[in-house]
């Protein structure tokens, strides 16, 4: 009989949010895992491994501010300093670059690992993401966020994906900024003009604009603005008449976002692009183009954009961009998946492993890369629970692996 509100009756019970995989599911997270990695460094990136906790002066630092609430934080009981167990690794590698390797050159940075945070990002949502990404530092140029985003894609289409199977939606923080610049807004009206438009509030802009008697070029700015979004060449198009007396700052931006986007198109012709000039999730660092891409159901596979301030943080202002993912959701979010994304049953069944001739031949098989499985004694595994597909048999004084009848 369960006793009531006994702990022992509930020691297999997880956090909320924290979830473990059975051997399929980790097998086609591991094999996704594996491929983005082949991927990325055929790119040219190079693997970091950032370490999982940090003194948290450093995790918060940069883009890290951002993540207060979501860093899980505990005392070092060897110096008393505060230490965090990271949320995201973006500040970490952007560490790495600014601190660790100290060069001029562009640095091509990429990395896959745990991070554990505070609370879900909705319902549904993971604590422990299994994170993927990369990071471009030293380049300002559009070509580094053309870069990152055709990366971003390479690596998200090995999961089985269509290029018509997603959506890139794109903004550009710049756009908002110039229009900020050129208005002349005070701080408190531009704060609220930033929290209405995060919400996607058209009307209370108006209202925030009206009621501070701003000149309505400015009221005409800031309406247009929240009504940009749509297909890639319609909004840009149509931004540049709107936008056409707001400043060389939104004209900067807007050229910005073309180059881009005519890059990723060139190489992903396929590719739906959506622009949204209202988008300003991220804003307070990112600093120009910013990016997400979604399936078709409208879940977030990937998002990212340039960060130019955050080496300023570690002592060394450097250019970056990059972007990043949940690797898990990737894999497991039902669609059509490669076969090699789970493990097919491609192995070699051993009877046993009395004779040290056979115990030879097998390790001679596992060498060579074949997955060989042995038999335990008196248990009821066999060949198809253990994914089998051949035996090792000895025929005329040889070992020789034949297809399981």
């Amino acid at each position: 009989m369960n006793i009531p509100n006994d702990p022992r009756t509930e020691r297999w019970l997880l956090p909320d949010g924290v979830n473990e995989l059975m051997p399929l599911d980790a097998w086609r997270v591991e094999s996704l895992r594996r491929q983005i990695m082949d991927s990325s460094y055929r790119w040219g990136y190079e693997l970091v491994m950032p370490p999982l906790i940090e003194y948290l002066d450093s995790l918060l630092t940069g883009t890290g501010e951002t993540l207060d609430l979501q860093t899980i934080k505990f005392i070092d009981q060897q110096n008393g300093r505060t230490l965090g167990v990271r949320a995201d690794m973006t500040p970490q590698v952007a560490r790495i670059d600014a601190h660790a390797l100290r060069n001029d050159l562009p640095n091509r940075l990429f990395y896959t690992g745990s991070v554990l945070r505070a609370r879900t990002d909705g319902a549904g949502g993971s604590r422990t993401p299994l994170q993927f990404g990369a990071e471009l530092f030293g380049h300002a140029g559009p070509e580094s966020d053309a870069e990152i985003i055709q990366l971003m894609l390479d690596n998200v289409l090995l999961s089985g994906l269509d290029i018509s199977d997603v959506l890139l939606d794109v903004g550009h923080v710049g756009v908002f900024r110039g229009l900020m610049s050129q208005a002349s807004l005070d701080q408190a009206l531009q704060e609220s003009l930033f929290q209405a438009l995060l919400r996607g509030s058209c009307p209370e802009v108006d209202e925030l604009l009206v009621s501070a008697g701003s000149p309505a070029r400015t009221q005409r700015h800031f309406r247009d603005l929240s009504a940009l979004r749509g297909e890639s060449s319609a909004v840009l198009a149509d931004a540049r008449q709107r936008f056409a007396d707001a400043g060389p700052a939104v004209a900067a931006a807007l050229d910005n976002l073309q180059a881009v986007i005519d890059a990723v198109q060139f190489t992903h012709p396929a590719l739906n692009v959506h622009i949204d000039l209202a988008e300003l999730r991220g804003y307070r660092y990112h600093t120009g183009m910013l990016f997400a891409l979604y399936d078709a159901n409208g879940s977030e596979l990937a998002r990212g954009g340039r960060y130019d301030a955050i080496g300023e943080s570690f002592g060394r202002a450097r250019p970056a961009t990059g972007f990043s993912g949940d690797l898990i959701q990737l894999a497991l979010t039902p669609r059509p998946i490669e076969q090699g994304m789970t493990p097919a049953a491609q192995g070699i069944w051993v009877d046993d492993n009395a004779s040290q001739e056979l115990w030879t031949e097998i390790r001679r098989l596992r060498k060579s890369g074949e997955r060989v499985v042995v038999a335990l004694k008196d248990s009821a595994m066999n060949a198809s629970s253990c994914h089998c597909d051949r035996t090792l048999r000895l025929v005329n004084n040889q070992w020789v692996v034949e297809p399981l009848i």
